[in-house]
């Protein structure tokens, strides 16, 4: 008769999994923050003309892109 033996090393609450978790929020504040920074720099690639066919005015070119990456404010 076969037997299979499951073993699964957990790491969730020793250092290694906060350790691990620590460099996934790293990594994921680290890509938002990119996402925002390219979107500041493309919609400031814009003429006013284009940001005015977009509803928008250039002073609100980095809360517009705070709010698409991060979410808006409540």
């Amino acid at each position: 008769m076969a037997r299979s033996i499951v073993t699964q090393y957990g790491t969730a609450g020793t250092a290694w999994g906060e350790l691990r978790n620590t460099v996934r929020a790293a990594a994921q504040r680290a890509a938002a923050f990119i996402a925002y920074r390219r979107t500041v720099r493309e919609l400031s690639e814009l003429s006013n003309r284009d940001l005015a066919d977009l509803g928008l005015h250039r002073s609100e070119i980095r809360r517009v892109a705070r709010d698409s990456v991060y979410g808006a404010r409540r």
